[in-house]
C-alpha cells in the first residue's frame, strides 16, 4: 500500500516560487510588503501545490495568538469547578475551533491580579474572557489588550460587558411569589464580592419595599452546601417564612434538600425559586421554578467579539425570563 501523501508546507511553497520562507509567509498572510510579481509567483505556487495555511501558525505570524484564555476570578481554584464555567468554555470552543484557536482555562487569584499582565505578554494568547469580574479585575486589565478582552459581567471603557439581566429575572420571580399569596419571602444571596449578586439583592429589596413587606436576607455563595445551611438559618430566624428566593439554581437545590431533611414540604409549606434554569432544574423533585440564563449565547457573543478584535463596544445585557414549575 503506498504511503499517504504529505501535505505541502510553507517551505514547499517558498521553494516552488523561488522565494524565502519569510517572503512566502508575508504574501500568504497578507502581512507586509512584497512586489506584485513576487506575490503572483507565491500564490500560483500555493494553488498548484494545494497548500492550505495552518490557522494556528498564521495567527502566530500575525501576533494574534492561538489561544483564547477563559480567566476565572475567585478566592480559590474551586472557582474552576462551577458548572457555569463548563458551559462558558464549551460555547467559546465552538466559536474558536473553526479558526484554529484553542481555549484555555486559567484561575485568577483574588490576591494576584498581576497575572492579567503576564497573560497579555504571552505571544500565543489571542484574547481573554473574564469570568466573575469585579472592578478591581477591570482596573488590572493592561491597555495592550484593548479590543481583545471581554467580561461576562461588569465592563469598562477598555473591557466589553456581556451580561445577564439577573435583576429583572429576580424581580419577576419575587413578584410571582407575591402574586401567588406568599407574604413572608426570604432571599439567599450570592457571594457579596460579585457585582451580579448585588443586582439580585437590590431587585428583591425593591419588590419587597413596594409591597410593604420586610426583607429577610441571608448570605449565600452560589453553592448547594451553603444553600442547605442558609435554609436552616432562615427557619431559625423567621419560622413563618413561606417562600425562599435562591440566587442560583445550585443554591436552591441545597435549599430544597435542607428543607426536606427538616420535614418541610416544598411548595406546600415553603415555595422555592432559583436562577439560571440549568438542565437539572426541570428534573428535581419538585421541579424548580427559576429564571433563564442563556450562558451559551452570552459566551458565544463574547468569544466572537474577542476573536474579531472588536471587544470595545456598548454593554450587551441579555434578558432573563421566569420559568414556572412545581417548586414555587
Amino acid at each position: 500500500m503506498p504511503a499517504p501523501q504529505r501535505a505541502p508546507t510553507l517551505v514547499d511553497v517558498a521553494r516552488a516560487a523561488g522565494v524565502s520562507r519569510a517572503t512566502a509567509s508575508r504574501v500568504l498572510a497578507s502581512n507586509g510588503y512584497a512586489a506584485p510579481h513576487t506575490r503572483d509567483r507565491v500564490t500560483a505556487a500555493a494553488d498548484r501545490l494545494g497548500y492550505v495555511p495552518d490557522p494556528a501558525a498564521r495567527a502566530l505570524v500575525r501576533g494574534t495568538g492561538v489561544r483564547l484564555v477563559m480567566v476565572v476570578h475567585g478566592t480559590s481554584p474551586r472557582a474552576l469547578d462551577d458548572p457555569y464555567v463548563d458551559q462558558v468554555v464549551g460555547a467559546a470552543a465552538r466559536v474558536c475551533g473553526p479558526h484554529g484557536v484553542g481555549v484555555a482555562l486559567h484561575w485568577l487569584p483574588t490576591r494576584d491580579l498581576t497575572q492579567l499582565r503576564r497573560l497579555a505578554e504571552q505571544r500565543g494568547v489571542s484574547g481573554l474572557i473574564l469570568v466573575n469580574t469585579t472592578p478591581s479585575v477591570l482596573a488590572a486589565v493592561p491597555p495592550a489588550l484593548r479590543g481583545r478582552v471581554a467580561s461576562l459581567g461588569v465592563g469598562s471603557p477598555l473591557v466589553a460587558s456581556f451580561d445577564i439581566d439577573n435583576g429583572g429575572g429576580t424581580t419577576a420571580l419575587v413578584e410571582h411569589l407575591y402574586a401567588t399569596g406568599r407574604r413572608h419571602i426570604a432571599m439567599i444571596s450570592g457571594s457579596r464580592w460579585l457585582p451580579c449578586a448585588g443586582r439580585s439583592v437590590r431587585a428583591y429589596r425593591a419588590v419587597m419595599r413596594a409591597a410593604g413587606l420586610p426583607t429577610r436576607l441571608v448570605r449565600g455563595d452560589f453553592t448547594a452546601d451553603r444553600g442547605r445551611a442558609a435554609a436552616r438559618e432562615v427557619l431559625a430566624r423567621w419560622p413563618d417564612t413561606d417562600a425562599i428566593v435562591g440566587a442560583s439554581d445550585t443554591t436552591s437545590f441545597g435549599v430544597i434538600s435542607g428543607l426536606s431533611r427538616d420535614g418541610v414540604q416544598v411548595p406546600g409549606d415553603i415555595a422555592v425559586t432559583g436562577f439560571d434554569d440549568t438542565p437539572l432544574a426541570a428534573m428535581t423533585t419538585p421541579s424548580l421554578t427559576t429564571s433563564t440564563h442563556p450562558v451559551a449565547g452570552i459566551a458565544t457573543a463574547a468569544a466572537t467579539a474577542v476573536l474579531a478584535g472588536d471587544a470595545v463596544r456598548p454593554p450587551m445585557l441579555f434578558p432573563s425570563r421566569p420559568v414556572h414549575r412545581m417548586s414555587g
